[in-house]
């Protein structure tokens, strides 16, 4: 079968379209026919040979895989290891387990799935992380709203009833874009240097897919009570911060992880999906599909900042 291959190769770590052998599958395991697949920021780093991401190699890349199991199902997979700790789903076939899959629920369709993928999972897990927390009343600010996760998490935040302040390095391109989305206030990038430990409070919580002195500053600028979720690095892993915001203002930073969840937080996530995400807005949040043989490319661009919400992968291209 073809697949998305990462191995070291002449000049260095990079991924490419290569004929492996089919998966076997484990204990437990299954066969998913895959059909789709999506480019998320974890992917892009792995396929340009950046480290920490994939344990060990070769391996196939892909957090995501969309496709029929043995009995006909129609599923999604998302993280549960996959592209990381196990080969991926940038191939023509994945070993999965069950548990990992969930039904593409209506409306959406296969490609449309796998649109939403990762990115739109973990921004559904943010929106259902603050709902629970419940922070104060007030604007939600979204770091890195021009990508997957951002984009996702602005819509779902609108739809949820939040007044959303989109953040993006691309205002001039994205700006009309984020308010289709339903952002109400699109504003410049956070800046990369790490300011003051407490700030002017402007926001009453953040979904923070960047990392980094952004997510210090954003924490920086929380209203006392403010709940801040960091699901991203893609400034940087560092947390170059202080812990006075919490001490003295009592805001809560909450870690969201959208691998080893439970299949009942899954079902969850995509509920909030099905019911906030139309089609249409699904489409809005395509920049393309693209076959497996442009990965390559596509990656570079994504690291790169180039592009404006989700790639889609075709593994049948």
């Amino acid at each position: 079968m073809r697949a998305v291959v990462v191995a070291d190769r002449q000049g260095g770590t990079a991924g490419a379209v290569t004929d492996v052998p089919d998966p076997q599958a484990g204990p437990g395991e299954v066969l998913l026919d895959v059909e789709l697949s999506s480019l998320n920021y974890k992917d892009a780093m792995a396929v340009a040979g950046r480290p920490g991401i994939l344990r060990g190699l070769p391996k196939t890349a892909g957090i995501d895989a969309v496709g029929r199991t043995p009995d006909g199902r129609t599923v999604v997979v998302t993280g549960a290891g996959l592209g990381e700790r196990r080969d991926g789903g940038l191939a023509e076939r994945v070993a999965v387990d069950p548990s990992w899959a969930v039904d593409v629920p209506m409306p959406f369709t296969p490609r449309h799935a796998a649109a939403i993928g990762t990115a739109g999972v973990t921004a559904a897990l943010s929106v259902l992380r603050l709902q629970r927390l419940a922070p104060p009343p007030g604007p939600v600010l979204v770091t890195g709203a021009g990508g997957g996760v951002g984009g996702f998490a602005v819509a779902l935040l609108a739809a949820s009833g939040f007044e959303v302040v989109a953040s993006t390095g691309r205002q001039d391109r994205l700006g009309d874009h984020l308010r289709r989305l339903g952002a109400a206030e699109v504003v410049p990038r956070l800046d990369a240097e790490v300011g003051k430990p407490l700030q002017s409070q402007r926001w009453a919580a953040v979904v923070d897919s960047v990392g980094g002195g952004p997510l210090v500053n954003a924490i920086a600028q929380t209203v006392p009570g403010g709940v801040v979720a960091a699901c991203g690095l893609a400034a940087s892993a560092d947390l170059p911060g202080t812990v006075l915001p919490f001490i003295l203002r009592g805001v809560t930073l909450t870690g969201i992880d959208s691998v080893a969840i439970s299949a009942e937080t899954r079902l969850a996530a995509w509920a909030l999906l099905a019911e906030h995400c139309s089609p249409d807005l699904v489409d809005v949040m395509t920049e393309r599909v693209i076959g497996m043989a442009e990965v390559p490319a596509a990656a570079d661009e994504v690291l790169a900042g180039r592009v404006r919400g989700r790639i889609v992968v075709d593994v049948r291209r």
